[in-house]
């Protein structure tokens, strides 16, 4: 009977052994796990000033990569929320802003001064860099942050790594992730387990569907 065991966790990484499943089910799971389970990163970057050195694009760039801590439970994605507008709402986005203010000495712009109007979804480190700025210079951004999967950008994996090795025993792996920090290793591989669940599911229907035509 199949099965899954939790071999070592941490707040990084999760390790489990899968048993009785055969080796393409776990590794469509690795998959899954890797860039199939939605986060939240930025997606539109609105620069209300940008006197720094470095090209709005290459700003939108880095906002973009960096993690931020997510809540699927009060959030949806964009494409299933019921807003049916183009730049979201409150139920499938949340904002994000910096302002640097006057500078009189070179310093580094990193994500501790990015702001969110939502407590939780924030970036996980604040010691991420952006951008230097110099005497003079100023940055004022106001950002959008969705949620997304990996499969569309890299910026929503929601692993850094998603690994599959045999053990000693047939139909028997271990699946190790990852997480990014935006949400916990568990959260991962047991999101992995219900997006395949789903996936399989419909697979199943749209033959159901083929037989019946």
């Amino acid at each position: 009977m199949p099965s899954l065991e939790v071999i070592s966790q941490n707040k990084q990484k999760m390790s489990v052994k899968l048993k009785g499943i055969h080796l393409q089910y776990a590794n469509a799971l690795r998959r899954i796990c890797l860039n199939g389970v939605p986060v939240f990163a930025i997606d539109t970057v609105d620069i209300i000033e940008n006197s720094s050195v470095l090209a709005d694009e290459g700003i939108a760039h880095r906002l973009g990569m960096i993690p931020l801590s997510t809540d699927t439970s009060r959030f949806v994605e964009h494409s299933k929320c019921k807003c049916n507008s183009e730049s979201g709402c409150s139920n499938c986005r949340v904002m994000l802003m910096i302002d640097s203010g006057d500078t009189d000495s070179t310093r580094t712009i990193t994500s501790s001064e990015l702001t969110s109007e939502d407590e939780f979804v924030k970036p996980t480190s604040d010691k991420i860099p952006i951008v230097v700025i110099a005497p003079g210079q100023r940055l004022k951004i106001e950002a959008y942050a969705r949620l997304g999967r990996g499969t569309e950008h890299a910026k929503w994996n929601s692993s850094n790594i998603a690994t599959l090795i045999n053990s000693d025993n047939e139909d028997e792996y271990v699946l190790t992730v990852e997480t990014t920090g935006a949400i916990s290793p568990q959260q991962i591989i047991l999101g992995g387990v219900e997006e395949l669940s789903r996936r399989l599911e419909e697979f199943k229907q749209i033959l159901s569907d083929l037989k019946s035509e």
